[in-house]
């Protein structure tokens, strides 16, 4: 809680501006509230006018309003029960029916003697900035009004197009200029200076004329503009000192405005509702005395987030009972800071005015957050018990029996479909080396159409001896695991053990009798060791894959190990007989039926048992579609399983598992979740710029909640993946960079195969091709196509945000850089492809990678 505190007493720590005391000389009035818009024909009622005119007392001595139709042309007379002073404007623009109506009533208040409080008439508000007439016609209004008229008579317009057309000053009685800093992209710390520099030059061309500014203010929110940032805090320090400097150069202005006006984020952009010194609720945003804060109410949003991160702590640490207080403490701090990120982006939302749309797009963006924290604290959790947790009483080793141990008969189960002989052979060879003394070893071919591929394995079975027994099936239906069903149905009737290993595997000698002694504990249904691969010294890409497989391996499948969690895998599995046939045998329905038969298991109540030594190897792919197959493959079967047993893994009580089964197994989904969240963020950030690209001026960059789910995710997962890998895997940093990066390359994978998992069933099992020859490089691009397209588009999206003087600014740069991290996995794949491709490295950097 007192990080918490602390965060937000950091960024919200308050600023010391000089106090303006006393009401202003003028404000803008257009007492358009929440629900009105001109725009749409909605306007207040004389009451509400009124209402708001009440306001003024004390704050300003006038008020200067910009159209007299729709009731507004009442405002002098109400003003006038309050004893202010109004400049009254008209409202002329490029239809000449509705310009004459606003002359027209403009002229009859201009000609009422009652209407003593009327100082001064505007014949138009920033009429040439927006091209609605040219400036002779604008002249022509002006002399008409004049004409009927003995109060002085201007136009309000910029300062600039004051300067541009002093052929408009002899035809006003005075200068009525708008300078607005913020619009010119002006640092709030130099804008006050900029206004009298622009004022003196109002004052050096047209030094006859009185100048009046009409609008002179600064923003409290909305995008920013280049150098300009909008904010409550730069707000009040721009009113604040201009106020006073204005009051001793005894400068004519009127503020703008007096109350925020949602109504113009169509016609401005986001900032243009923000300009009042009133919210749209007729709330004062801020005092003219005292320090000046940002976020006034940041107590109460630091109070939530300390309520928030300590729920955090309570759901994930509960049941902690061995992590160090080291652990604790570094979740902690993770949660604190978390819960303050998520209260942030609220609170941005919260202060702002929404539409229907932009509340669900906020919400949207929150919950796409709130799910990008869940992963970091997932993954926070991973480093914590990794490192911090004492030691725990599921570490296992292969054992060595005692002299009288009968060994129970194992069944060993080798599916094969469409593998290279020869591989075959090796994988064989290493199983007639098992030492083992009561063995046999089924090879069941499915499906293999050439029999030049399956006929030599079937002579090396026979020639191996009666121990190995050889099956080819024909159109064979449940792919990998139909082929292992038929094997159950032809095994030996005493074996008590069924294992698979993979077609490409060569095991140690020593593999069964290291671990068959485990099932000597009734409750154990299934042994695994994991998977590793003799061929990654071969060549780069085999290395960078390596690597990456290995994480999981000693880091992932280590922890769940633990807590009786861990993930089946079809090869270097056993699998009690008994267990696996009163689950149901594996599941042909799921392309990850190991993973699957593995969660029955523990719903049916058996304990596992995972020994992390190395056992058996086989090879690693050798292109980069292999890859990406074999990826999607557990991707998309996870999502089968998730489906299936949405219930087991998440109704709590209700659930077979234990707790910890459950978080393991959907926590170890998660950081595959991210992926395809990462992906809805990349499909968002396009969409954004490309608005970008069709209208700068009114576009929003929700900047502060695009940071966490992409720069802050990626930054975090690199940290973890460095300081898991150097703790548990033990290889080097460079090793471990290239494990970050063909990680990276299968983001697009990840992300395809979790949104096909959740909404298609049914995909083919694509088995991963072994001794594949390496691809042309334009057939790689081919494989990577979706992945090369969104790196162009993102890459392009960079090159035009970065030529945009609108966004010039630190928005601008962190938006650049979002873009830049999003296009990271996109890049890794390319990259991953040209390891892929390239010759192989010399020996001497080889040896680096490896």
């Amino acid at each position: 809680m007192a990080t918490n505190f602390f965060f937000w007493a950091y960024i919200n720590r308050p600023t010391q501006v000089q106090p303006w005391v006393g009401p202003m000389m003028g404000l803008s009035f257009s007492p358009m509230r929440a629900h009105h818009a001109p725009t749409k024909g909605r306007y207040p009622s004389d009451e509400e006018v009124n209402e708001d005119l009440s306001l003024m007392l004390g704050r300003a001595h006038a008020v200067r309003t910009y159209s007299v139709l729709n009731g507004l042309e009442r405002v002098p007379e109400l003003a006038a029960q309050h004893d202010l002073n109004v400049t009254v404007g008209a409202w002329v623009s490029s239809d000449p029916v509705e310009s004459q109506k606003e002359i027209d009533s403009l002229i009859s208040i201009s000609r009422n003697e009652k209407a003593n409080n009327v100082v001064r008439i505007l014949v138009g508000n920033e009429t040439l900035v927006r091209n609605e007439m040219p400036v002779e016609q604008l002249i022509a209004y002006i002399k008409q009004v004049r004409k009927q008229t003995w109060r002085p008579v201007s136009t309000s317009e910029t300062w600039d197009q004051w300067l541009a057309h002093p052929e408009l000053a002899n035809e006003v009685d005075f200068i009525a200029a708008h300078i607005l800093p913020y619009w010119e992209g002006i640092p709030a710390e130099q804008a006050v200076d900029y206004v009298f520099d622009r004022y003196q030059a109002l004052r050096d061309a047209f030094p006859n004329k009185t100048i009046v500014l009409t609008e002179v203010g600064w923003p409290s929110d909305g995008q920013p503009i280049r150098a300009a940032k909008a904010s409550k805090a730069n707000q009040v320090k721009f009113l604040r000192d201009f106020l006073n400097r204005a009051q001793q150069q005894k400068l004519t202005y009127y503020v703008v405005e007096a109350f925020d006006q949602p109504w113009k984020q169509s016609m401005e952009g986001s900032s243009g509702a923000y300009w009042g010194v009133f919210t749209a609720d007729r709330q004062a945003k801020f005092e003219m005395q005292g320090d000046v804060f940002n976020m006034p109410d940041w107590q109460d949003w630091a109070f939530g987030a300390a309520i928030l991160s300590m729920i955090l702590m309570i759901i994930f640490l509960f049941t902690r009972v061995r992590m160090k207080l080291s652990g604790k403490f570094f979740f902690g701090i993770m949660a604190n800071l978390s819960a303050s990120t998520i209260a942030w982006t609220a609170s941005i939302g919260a202060s702002q005015y929404q539409t229907t749309l932009s509340l669900a797009l906020w919400i949207l963006l929150l919950v796409m957050q709130a799910l990008a924290i869940l992963v970091l604290l997932v993954e926070t959790l991973e480093i914590s018990e990794v490192l911090w947790n004492r030691t725990g009483e599921r570490s296992f080793k292969a054992v060595i029996a005692p002299s009288d141990f009968i060994y129970p008969k194992v069944s060993l189960h080798v599916p094969i479909h469409n593998e290279p002989p020869d591989m075959v052979k090796q994988t064989l060879a290493a199983l007639a080396k098992l030492d083992y003394p009561n063995l046999e070893v089924l090879i069941i071919d499915n499906n293999t159409k050439d029999p030049e591929v399956w006929q030599p394995v079937e002579a090396e079975c026979a020639r191996l001896g009666s121990t190995f027994r050889f099956f080819h099936l024909e159109n064979w239906p449940g792919y990998k695991a139909g082929a292992i069903n038929y094997a159950l149905t032809q095994t030996a009737e005493d074996a008590e053990i069924i294992g698979v290993i993979d077609s490409d595997y060569i095991v140690e000698p020593d593999w069964l009798k290291g671990l068959v002694p485990y099932f000597t504990k009734k409750d154990v249904g299934f042994v695994q060791a994991p998977q590793d691969y003799r061929d990654w010294q071969e060549n780069s890409f085999k290395a960078l894959c390596h690597w990456e497989y290995a994480g999981f391996f000693q880091i992932g499948m280590v922890q769940r190990n633990e807590s009786n969690a861990i993930i089946q895998h079809g090869t270097m599995t056993l699998v009690r007989k008994s267990a696996l046939e009163s689950v149901g045998n594996w599941g042909e329905w799921c392309i990850c039926e190991d993973s699957e038969l593995g969660l029955r298991l523990y719903r049916a109540g058996y304990d596992s048992v995972y020994v992390k030594d190395s056992m058996g190897r086989g090879v690693t792919p050798d292109t980069i579609s292999g890859y990406m197959i074999q990826r999607h493959r557990w991707v998309y079967g996870a999502m089968q399983i998730m489906k299936r047993h949405w219930r087991a893994l998440l109704l709590g009580n209700k659930s077979d598992l234990t707790a910890a089964q459950r978080y393991y197994f959907l926590a170890g989904w998660l950081p595959w979740f991210s992926d395809a969240l990462a992906l809805l963020f990349t499909f968002a950030s396009l969409i954004l710029t490309a608005n970008i690209v069709m209208d700068p001026i009114h576009s929003e960059l929700p900047v502060n909640a695009f940071i966490l789910p992409t720069i802050g995710l990626f930054g975090f997962k690199l940290f973890r993946t460095i300081w898991l890998y150097h703790a548990r895997v033990g290889c080097s940093t460079l090793q471990t960079l290239g494990a970050a990066l063909a990680g990276l390359a299968l983001t697009h994978t990840v992300a395809k195969g979790i949104w096909q998992g959740l909404f298609t069933s049914g995909r083919p099992f694509m088995r991963t091709p072994k001794f594949e020859k390496s691809r042309p490089f334009l057939a790689g691009l081919v494989t990577i196509k979706e992945e090369l397209l969104l790196l162009i588009l993102l890459w392009t999206a960079v090159t035009y945000m970065i030529s945009l003087e609108h966004f010039d600014n630190v928005t601008g740069q962190l938006w650049v850089a979002v873009l830049l991290v999003q296009s990271t996995p996109y890049a890794a794949s390319l990259f991953l492809l040209l390891v892929n491709v390239a010759p192989n490295l010399s020996s001497k950097k080889r040896k680096k990678l490896k």
